[in-house]
C-alpha cells in the first residue's frame, strides 16, 4: 500500500535485520552497524525500544523547532527530550506506551505547552503513533 508518492518521499532508510531481538542491524550506507539483544539483558546490544525512542526524541526536536520558528521563539540549545518507550505484555498481547519529558529551558510554560502541542501534531512518529498507543506529553 502506497500514501505517497516517489516526489514526495524526502529520504528513505534502509536497514537489513537478521536474528530479531538477538542479533543484528545494519543500514544500507553501513552508518549504522549494530548488536541487538533483548530488553534487560546485561549484554552490550541495544534493542528496538531504544532506537524507536532515540528516533522519536529526536524527531520530535526537529517539529518543535519548526513550531518555535512559526511562533517567533528560538529554542535553547540545551532543549532536550527524554524517550521512554515501553514494551508491555498483558495476557500475552504485546504492545507499546511512550512517555517523552520535554525541557525547554527558560521557555514561559505556556509557551513551551503551545511548542509542544504544535510539535506532537506535526512530528511523524507522533502521527504514526497517534491512535495505537498511549503517549503522555510532559514539559520539565
Amino acid at each position: 500500500m502506497s500514501t505517497t508518492t516517489h516526489d514526495a518521499v524526502l529520504y528513505t532508510g534502509k536497514t537489513r535485520t537478521t536474528g530479531g531481538r538477538d542479533g543484528h542491524a545494519q543500514s544500507s550506507d553501513g552508518r549504522l552497524d549494530i548488536r541487538l539483544d533483548p530488553p534487560g539483558s546485561n549484554r552490550a546490544g541495544t534493542n528496538p525500544e531504544q532506537l524507536f525512542a532515540a528516533g522519536w526524541s529526536a524527531c520530535f526536536i526537529g517539529a518543535m523547532h519548526i513550531a518555535a520558528g512559526k511562533a517567533n521563539v528560538k529554542l535553547p540549545a540545551e532543549t532536550a527530550v527524554d524517550a521512554e518507550v515501553d514494551l508491555c505484555n498483558v495476557d500475552g498481547a504485546y504492545f507499546l506506551q511512550a512517555r517523552l519529558h520535554v525541557s525547554l529551558p527558560g521557555i514561559a510554560r505556556d509557551t513551551a505547552r503551545a511548542i509542544v502541542d504544535a510539535a506532537h501534531q506535526t512530528c511523524p512518529y507522533s502521527k504514526a503513533t497517534r491512535g495505537n498507543i498511549d503517549v503522555v506529553l510532559s514539559i520539565a
